[in-house]
């Protein structure tokens, strides 16, 4: 009796253990596959805080992220997963900069009715888009276009409307009151577009200067020789502007008196900074011109109108950095120019996640 007893207790304890260790399984399991795609609580929506002076507001719930992007705890493709990430981290690299004391002079800039004339408005979907010229903007342009209704599609578009902004129906923000300014800042979904900035004004020098298309004729015979005038050792030149000159011209710490005189046309070749100010205001995305294949279906998905229009097809290899174009274009200037201009630009480079050019550092 003694043995029955023993082995009925012993049968006993063993299942209270089975039990036990089925209770922890359990609990193990729920906590595992509560979360399986690692977001946590504290995941943060895509629209960041930056350091801002436009008054912060609950953002509508259509503007955070969209469906697709939401944890669903479905897997996702590694695409999927990559570019919310890949734009959050953006978006924290320029918050984090912002915050830079040490760059503050190369990263603030005062919301300006200059800032506020390059900045697009689609009130029907509630998007702003800021200007960066020489990064494909012509064909952003041509999407608000579209969405504003003045064109059914991109290609009924005229190319002499695209930027006749008294005809192309694509409002201006300094053209609102105050009020409207304010509340289109934030509320409305907001996008720029970057590239490398050295990469961006030889850009800009090939094309206004370089090739200098028939209608613009003022880069070639008024600003070009202004430039020339004031920058050009050997005076007894007589070629149009060289790429040393337009350098040396940038890199002045004084330059500002020159761009007085241009007006408006010096927005091919001013710093992010100061044509789009991303540290007052709280900017959705920001692409970036060497990954725009990915970039721009991923904007038209964040601003929630990718059924209704889609970005221009992308000529293959366009995009891609030109590491050997733009060593070729710096090797003939001098390093202290070459300093100059990046001390000017620097605040670019480091708040879009660009690397200090390696002809700097030899």
């Amino acid at each position: 009796m003694f043995d029955n007893m023993h082995h009925q207790w012993l049968l006993l304890a063993a299942c209270f253990w089975v039990i036990f260790m089925f209770m922890v399984a359990s609990k193990f399991i729920t906590l595992t596959f509560k979360d399986p795609e690692g977001y946590s609580a504290k995941q943060e929506p895509l629209i960041l805080t930056a350091v801002t002076k436009v008054e912060e507001v609950h953002v509508p719930e259509e503007k955070r992220w969209p469906e697709v992007f939401q944890p669903t705890g479905k897997a996702f493709s590694g695409n999927l997963i990559r570019q919310p990430l890949v734009h959050m981290e953006r978006l924290e690299l320029l918050r984090n900069v912002c915050r830079d004391t040490a760059l503050r002079d190369l990263s603030h800039t005062e919301v300006s009715k200059f800032v506020l004339d390059r900045i697009f408005v689609c009130d029907k979907h509630k998007i702003l888009f800021c200007q960066t010229p020489k990064v494909g903007n012509t064909q952003w342009k041509k999407v608000l276009i579209v969405l504003n209704g003045a064109f059914s599609s991109i290609e009924e578009i005229p190319e002499n409307i695209v930027h006749d902004h008294e005809k192309n129906g694509l409002p201006r923000l300094s053209s609102f009151s105050d009020s409207e300014i304010k509340k289109r800042l934030n509320l409305y979904f907001k996008f720029f577009i970057v590239r490398d900035p050295f990469e961006r004004l030889i850009s800009a020098f090939k094309d206004k200067f370089v090739h200098n298309p028939r209608f613009e004729p003022w880069y070639r015979h008024e600003i070009a020789p202004g430039i020339i005038r004031k920058y050009r050792k050997n005076r007894t030149e007589t070629k149009g502007l060289q790429f040393e000159d337009f350098v040396r011209y940038l890199g002045d710490p004084n330059h500002r008196w020159l761009d007085v005189q241009f007006g408006d046309h010096i927005i091919h070749w001013v710093t992010y900074v100061e044509l789009c100010a991303p540290c007052e205001i709280t900017y959705s995305v920001i692409g970036h011109h060497e990954t725009l294949e990915d970039d721009a279906p991923y904007i038209l998905k964040a601003a929630g109108i990718d059924h209704l229009v889609s970005y221009p097809t992308i000529p293959p290899g366009i995009t891609v950095y030109n590491k050997t174009k733009v060593q070729r274009y710096f090797s003939g200037i001098s390093k202290r120019d070459i300093r100059r201009l990046y001390a000017r630009f620097e605040g670019d480079f480091k708040l879009f996640g660009y690397q200090e050019p390696d002809f700097l550092l030899n």
